[in-house]
């Protein structure tokens, strides 16, 4: 499991925010923004896949009052 699985979403966001705030400085060394870089991308593809995993648990509730599974229009 990687890191970026043990993370919830929202650490996995906040990681993403602090990295962000760290990128948008002009002092900081190339070397280090594109380390900063490569692992921002590997925090967003963490969370796009848990996002992809959560959104197809989701369930909808029908007109009759009952569950079935999240299907895309």
């Amino acid at each position: 499991m990687s890191k970026s699985e043990e993370l919830t979403l929202e650490q996995g966001f906040q990681q993403l925010d602090e990295i962000i705030e760290k990128l948008e400085d002009r002092e900081i060394p190339l070397e280090e923004s594109f380390q900063l870089y490569e692992q921002g991308v590997k925090l967003l593809q963490g969370c796009n896949e848990k996002i992809d995993r959560v959104e197809k648990q989701v369930q909808k509730l029908n007109a009759d009052n009952s569950l079935s599974d999240f299907e895309e229009e």
